[in-house]
């Protein structure tokens, strides 16, 4: 694996545009090599930039004009529901979602419907991911987690998750 903060930035940016479930190995991961606040401040950002034109491209999905879309877009009552659940997506309410390892996707799907200003929303998550990121990579430098222990962790994981959407679909079937 390259130990560039601009390969590290190039990884964070499409976690920040995708399902970002590799963000915390990423950072233990480059956190061995680079200094938390430069882990922190390049991860943050590219992170957010992510983010950003995820959440450009979420609108534009979930916007009527794009029939087509209807299939992969949330269903209106699932969007609903989520706007009843999560009422405000407020610039504190983003930030704080992001200092957590919770997922923000809730939040991202009202942002969405809402039409939240983008630059706010960028602001947001790049405020609220410096501090997550710097201890994730003041993590990584302080233990030194081999590379196949972080690798092992994602594949364990990723097989959990998948061994229980398996169970949930075996119990929803009559």
């Amino acid at each position: 694996m390259n130990d560039s903060l601009w390969m590290m930035s190039l990884l964070l940016f499409l976690e920040g545009g995708t399902l970002s479930f590799l963000t915390t190995p990423t950072l233990l991961y480059y956190g061995k090599f680079h200094a938390p606040w430069a882990v922190a401040l390049a991860g943050s950002a590219s992170s957010a930039a992510g983010s950003a034109l995820q959440l450009l491209v979420l609108r534009w999905a979930i916007s009527s004009r794009h029939r087509w879309m209807a299939r992969f877009a949330p269903s209106r009552e699932k969007i609903e529901a989520t706007v009843r659940q999560y009422p405000s997506a407020s610039f504190m309410a983003l930030l704080l979602a992001r200092a957590t390892p919770l997922p923000d996707a809730p939040l991202k799907l009202v942002a969405a419907v809402v039409e939240y200003p983008i630059l706010l929303y960028t602001l947001a998550v790049f405020l609220g991911a410096l501090p997550y990121f710097y201890l994730l990579a003041l993590l990584g430098r302080e233990f030194r987690l081999p590379t196949w222990v972080i690798l092992t962790a994602v594949v364990l994981i990723a097989l959990g998750f998948l061994v229980d959407r398996l169970r949930a679909r075996g119990r929803a079937k009559p």
